[in-house]
């Protein structure tokens, strides 16, 4: 018998993106995995990480205990190739922040899917995607990424 994948592959042209089994997904491209009960750590998806490239500054509007809704900015984070919003991926209590992440990012770059989360939210019936779901949902991202990315180049 075939012992199943640890985790899914995309494609990112020449670069391997890999998406972990034992958690879901979110299609703002974090990661979710349950902690207990309602609660649930994110992160950045492979996908995100390679998109931004070096993250290197994170920095947080909204302080645990918090009511948070969906879609809401916590934040920001600066890297190599942008700067960017974050982004509530639920509604619910945002429980948590990773301060090692916000004291030093680059640990988002090392280790995205263990000590590079982000926060931890008490979620109201979060929208979570499969990895199977996820990768559908990659193959139409991807297709703009790229286009965007050869209009940079040119």
């Amino acid at each position: 018998m075939k012992t199943p994948p640890e985790s899914l592959i995309f494609m990112m042209g020449e670069y391997r993106a890999e998406f972990p089994l034992d958690r879901l997904y979110v299609t703002n491209h974090m990661w979710a995995i349950q902690q207990g009960g309602a609660r649930f750590r994110f992160g950045f998806s492979a996908y995100a990480i390679r998109l931004l490239q070096d993250v290197y500054f994170l920095e947080w509007d909204v302080e645990p205990p918090a009511t948070i809704r969906s879609r809401q900015n916590l934040g920001s984070i600066e890297s190599k190739k942008a700067e960017s919003d974050l982004f509530a991926p639920a509604a619910g209590s945002l429980v948590k922040l990773n301060e090692e992440a916000l004291h030093d990012p680059t640990v988002i770059n090392v280790d995205p899917y263990g000590e590079g989360w982000l926060f931890e939210i008490d979620a109201d019936q979060p929208d979570l995607l499969s990895p199977a779901a996820y990768i559908e949902h990659l193959e139409q991202a991807w297709k703009v990424a790229e286009r965007t990315i050869k209009g940079q180049v040119h």
